[in-house]
Order: C-alpha cells, then sequence, then structure tokens
C-alpha cells in the first residue's frame, strides 16, 4: 500500500521560513544552516556536515577537501551525470571510467578494480567516486577495500540516495563473520556529497551537503565554500576557494523536510514495491534489482526494455508520451559526451557496452512523491500497452 497524503511542502516549512523572514537572517550567516548540517550528518551517523548551494559545488568541494588536485585521476563511473567529471576538471584532475553493473546501473567493482590497478601504474590516481544511482547503494565493501590497498580516497555521490543503505561487512567493529552492519549511503567514503535539489528526496529547491567524520576534512570543506579565507587573517588567501555557501533560507525548508525524512524515505520505498510488483507481470521490463546487501530509495522508478521488443528507449517514451506519460532518459555515458572527449583525450579507451545499452533502452516512469496507486496502475497500463 502507498501511503497517501505525503506533500512536497509543509506547515513546518513555512513556519521556519517565517522565522527567517522575521528574524532577518536570510544570507548563510542565519542559524538554520548549522542545525540543517548537524542534523543531516547526525541522521547519517557522520560527525561533520558542511552546507553548500547545490550537489555539484558539493561534489567539488569534497574532492577538494580530500586532497584531489592538478594531475590527478578520479575513478568513477561513466554512467552518471556530468557534474561528477566536471568537479573532478575544476580541480585539474582527470576522470578514469568504470562501466556498470547492468541489474543496478552502479559501478561495476570487477571493473574498478581493473582501472584501477591500470591507472595506479601511471602514479596518478587520488581518489574513487562511486555514486549511488537512482537511489541504490554501490556495493562498497570492494569499492572500500580496492581503496585501502592502494591508499585512494573515497567519495560518494549519495545525491539520490538519501536514506538508502548498505549491508557492510568491512566497517564493523566486530571481526567475527557475519557481523557486518547496515551503513547510510554517504557515511562510509572519506567524504560524500548530496544533492537537494527540487527532485531529491530531501530539497531546499537548490542546495548541497558535503559530509564527513574527519575534522579536517570537514574544515578543508567549509573553506573551500567560502573562498578559502584564512580565519586568523580576513582576506588573505593561501588557496582558491568559492562562494558555494547556502542561505539560512534553504537551510530552513531542509530541516524541516529532515524532520520527516523517515516518512519520505517510507514513500519512496513503497512506490518502488508498487512500481515493482505491477511492472512484474509485464514480459521484457528489466527492473533495477535491490540487491540483498542494499536498501533502495527508489529515487527513480527507472526501466530498461528487452530489445527483443524491437524498440529503443527514444520510441519507448514517445509512445508513452502519446498516452499522456512523462518520462525521462537514462544518463548519456560520461564518454560519450563530445564536451569531455574535447577536454580529456584518454577518457574512452575500450568502450563502456554495458552504459551504452543502458542508454539505449532505458529511461525512468514517474516517480513523484505525490503519485498514487491509480497512477502508478495508469502508468503501468500504458508501458503494458505499448509493449503489447
Amino acid at each position: 500500500m502507498i501511503p497517501v497524503n505525503t506533500p512536497f511542502l509543509t506547515e513546518k516549512e513555512k513556519e521556519y521560513l517565517s522565522q527567517c523572514i522575521d528574524s532577518g537572517w536570510i544570507s548563510s550567516d542565519g542559524p538554520f544552516v548549522e542545525q540543517f548540517e548537524k542534523g543531516f550528518s547526525g541522521y547519517l551517523g557522520t560527525e561533520h556536515g558542511v552546507a553548500v548551494c547545490n550537489g555539484t559545488a558539493a561534489l567539488e568541494t569534497a574532492l577538494y577537501a580530500v586532497g584531489v588536485g592538478e594531475g590527478d585521476v578520479v575513478v568513477m563511473p561513466t554512467f552518471t551525470i556530468i557534474s561528477c567529471a566536471i568537479a573532478a576538471m575544476r580541480l585539474g584532475a582527470r576522470p578514469a571510467l568504470v562501466d556498470i553493473d547492468p541489474d543496478t546501473w552502479c559501478m561495476d567493482v570487477g571493473h574498478l578494480k581493473a582501472v584501477v590497478e591500470s591507472e595506479v601504474k601511471k602514479e596518478k590516481v587520488k581518489a574513487i567516486m562511486p555514486v549511488h544511482i537512482y537511489g541504490h547503494p554501490v556495493e562498497m565493501d570492494p569499492v572500500l577495500e580496492i581503496a585501502r590497498e592502494h591508499g585512494l580516497a573515497v567519495v560518494e555521490d549519495a545525491a539520490e540516495a538519501h536514506g538508502a543503505e548498505y549491508f557492510s561487512n568491512m566497517l564493523t567493529q566486530n571481526s567475527m563473520p557475519g557481523s557486518g552492519m547496515w551503513k547510510k549511503c554517504g557515511s562510509m567514503g572519506d567524504a560524500a556529497a548530496f544533492s537537494f535539489y527540487a527532485n531529491k528526496i530531501i530539497t531546499t529547491g537548490e542546495g548541497g551537503m558535503v559530509v564527513a567524520s574527519d575534522s579536517q576534512i570537514a574544515e578543508r570543506a567549509r573553506s573551500y565554500r567560502n573562498l578559502c579565507f584564512k580565519p586568523e587573517r580576513r582576506f588573505y588567501h593561501t588557496e582558491i576557494g568559492y562562494n558555494f555557501r547556502m542561505t539560512n533560507m534553504q537551510a530552513a525548508v531542509g530541516l524541516a523536510q529532515l524532520e520527516r525524512i523517515e516518512q519520505l524515505v517510507a514513500k519512496k520505498r513503497s512506490l518502488g514495491e508498487y512500481y515493482r510488483k505491477q511492472l512484474a507481470e509485464i514480459p521484457g521490463i528489466c527492473m533495477q534489482i535491490e540487491k540483498p546487501w542494499a536498501r533502495s530509495v527508489y529515487w527513480m522508478y527507472a526501466v530498461e526494455i528487452d530489445p527483443s521488443h524491437g524498440i529503443d528507449a527514444e520510441t519507448f517514451q514517445r509512445r508513452l508520451r502519446e498516452r499522456g506519460i512523462g518520462t525521462r532518459p537514462f544518463f548519456l555515458g560520461l564518454h560519450a559526451q563530445p564536451a569531455l572527449q574535447a577536454r580529456v583525450p584518454e577518457i574512452n579507451p575500450l568502450g563502456f557496452p554495458k552504459a551504452d545499452r543502458a542508454y539505449q533502452y532505458g529511461c525512468y516512469l514517474p516517480s513523484g512523491m505525490t503519485l498514487t496507486e491509480k497512477e502508478v496502475d495508469q502508468v503501468c497500463d500504458a508501458v503494458r500497452s505499448v509493449l503489447e
């Protein structure tokens, strides 16, 4: 059963925004920023939160905070938004790309190992960026093992995974077999980046956050988001930073939504489960598989069409649109982006067939927080009609 009455904004957001306006604290110096940082990092189980102006800024800030700089390599999946590559490139680093697991569309940890070992020979690799795609966690234990083996930082892109969880056998104080524990996405790497864009589970309109448990990483993130001001000598700069600050008004909205995040996550999971049951009856639909070690939040409900139907994603989307159903395409791989190929010549050495197939045959269906069972049924009926 899909829970009802999950409004996008509530009276609490209005109350907190009114407090901002009445107090006059609307800039980044207002008290809601720190409250939101502490609340969100506490929810994840990390020590520090650093609120920023958007998710792309969070990625860049997190990479800077772990020491990524000129000439470094950041290993990331090709199947992700271009923000991941941009964040690395603005710091003077180069993306090295990994193909995907066709079950989850997250990075293939087997291919990750091969790419890291290849890049390490060049002595340039600095960090791995696992991206928790569409709300499903990356298989993090192998990622962390590879990172430890080669002395690399791990920066999670958890923009789409607020509240998603991974069962880790590495991140536990108990060494007994089978003594793993559930960890929230964003709490497993050296740092993590979140987005609070309008379509995220928690939104501030635009906004993002870096989380970390290491105080030095957190301090570097705070410095970078604030022009790298020196606390002991203002307007004196030894490094270059940017104005990536979040406003008090944005943080007020975020804090109000954080107070009901379990309700929001439960709604997303119930939507995902309902979609899965309804679509399971339709031949030729491949859905993101929730692995036993994962608790997905189904940020977007994504499907891939079996090529045996004789139609690609573009045709499938057009036919759904004719039936009144809106969709969105999958990510075009970073390796296929003309802007990146021109700037990073090494970006496409061998090809990425699984990511290419996902883009050719995949899209995501309506996934908004206000969807009802009746509306999901209408979507599934349209999908059935197209494929039959």
